[in-house]
């Protein structure tokens, strides 16, 4: 586990490592570009290298650790619901969050199909959130494989955000996180696809959070939106990100 630059989170914890791409948000991957990092800073855990899927039971145990509250983003550099991870490994990792109520576990996956298949088998306590990662209209049914799941908060990311999404349906989601894409060879975001989505989720009375506009220096590019930075988190949480 490590403490995470993520805007929308605190922590990372990587119970599984490596994947594969699968639609076009995943062409610039950032899991990628790092895993190459860790490999040549020596780091055992990523030596299988990034497309193939790999289990660390030894990680299971690093949440059990932390006494005080966390904000924990999943696998940041895997997805939990690739065709690769075992279901029974899976619910591993679910009893470790339901068995640290203490914190919150954030959980991104494009495989929302697969979560769907497995939803009903997983154990979805209050502190689980659940997200599918949406680039463009290509994998909106994404959305509708999550608004069927178990899980009590549900959230979408559209980072990095490729087009407009046009209208949405929001039934049933409690967060909105919206990005532009970082890096060298990032592809532009469009001011006008950020903001029809804000004004979706301010209609809709729904927690939006823009992360950032991205670009070859995401940090000079900022994250102010209309001149104000939007951090807004699910209703049913309250901290120092609201």
């Amino acid at each position: 586990m490590a403490i995470s630059s993520i805007e929308w989170t605190e922590m990372t914890w990587n119970p599984t490592t490596g994947c594969t791409k699968i639609s076009s948000g995943c062409k610039n991957c950032y899991a990628e570009i790092m895993t190459r990092r860790l490999i040549a800073m020596g780091q055992k855990k990523y030596a299988a290298g990034f497309n193939k899927i790999v289990t660390h039971h030894n990680t299971l145990l690093v949440p059990y650790k932390w006494k005080t509250s966390k904000m924990i983003f999943v696998n940041s550099m895997s997805d939990l619901f690739h065709k690769d991870v075992p279901i029974n490994f899976i619910k591993q990792v679910f009893k470790v969050m339901n068995e640290n109520p203490q914190h919150i576990f954030q959980i991104l996956t494009k495989r929302a199909k697969r979560l769907f298949e497995l939803h009903e088998k997983l154990n979805w306590t209050d502190n689980i959130w659940m997200g599918v990662t949406i680039e463009n209209k290509d994998v909106i049914d994404r959305l509708e494989y999550l608004r069927k799941i178990n899980a009590k908060i549900k959230f979408i990311s559209l980072e990095p955000l490729l087009d407009s999404l046009g209208k949405l349906n929001l039934s049933k989601v409690d967060w909105v996180i919206v990005g532009g894409e970082s890096g060298f060879n990032s592809r532009l975001i469009n001011s006008e696809w950020v903001k029809d989505i804000k004004e979706q989720c301010k209609q809709k009375n729904i927690p939006f959070f823009f992360k950032q506009w991205g670009g070859k220096n995401k940090k000079a590019a900022g994250r102010l939106l209309n001149g104000k930075i939007y951090s807004e988190m699910p209703k049913c949480f309250s901290s120092q990100f609201s």
